[in-house]
């Protein structure tokens, strides 16, 4: 596994994987001691392309991830994390609807904690899923990232921000 650290405008982003795919995207910093790790070259460039495509999302220029992803996981979250791949950017789903959509209709708390589980967050875009009501809730870089990521698919930050 070879793991890069950059910054972007939600804070640090600690990036992991290998020639398969992209398997960890943590946020601020976590996981530091890995990043030790990094001096290992990049020899398929999955970390290259995954930090294009971040980059280009950031700038709003990309609304869709084309990176692949290992996503090592139960196979109810692997339902969970392929649904959440088909959200369409600048929009938004509550728990409810993601567990019927996923066909486990009575899941929420379920989809809830799958969700929260989801190694690559941005990449496989958890921070779509609110509450029923339409307010935000948890997220594993916080609700300020959460809503930096929502305004930012939906138009709603200053360009020079981005």
């Amino acid at each position: 596994m070879v793991y890069r650290q950059i910054d972007t405008v939600v804070g640090p982003l600690l990036l992991g994987g290998d020639a398969q795919g992209l398997s960890c995207l943590e946020f601020d910093g976590a996981g530091e001691g890995r990043q030790r790790v990094a001096e290992a070259p990049d020899r398929a460039g999955v970390l290259d392309a995954v930090i294009e495509e971040l980059t280009a999302y950031f700038a709003g220029q990309l609304r869709a991830f084309t990176v692949p992803v290992v996503l090592a996981g139960t196979p109810f979250q692997q339902r969970v994390w392929a649904a959440l791949q088909r959200i369409p950017y600048g929009t938004t789903t509550s728990y409810v609807a993601l567990a019927r959509q996923i066909g486990s209709p009575g899941a929420m708390r379920a989809v809830g904690l799958a969700n929260g589980a989801n190694p690559v967050a941005i990449v496989v875009p958890c921070h779509r899923v609110i509450g029923a009501d339409g307010s935000l809730t948890g997220f594993g870089g916080g609700l300020r990232i959460k809503r930096t990521l929502l305004d930012l698919e939906q138009g709603r930050l200053p360009l020079a921000y981005v």
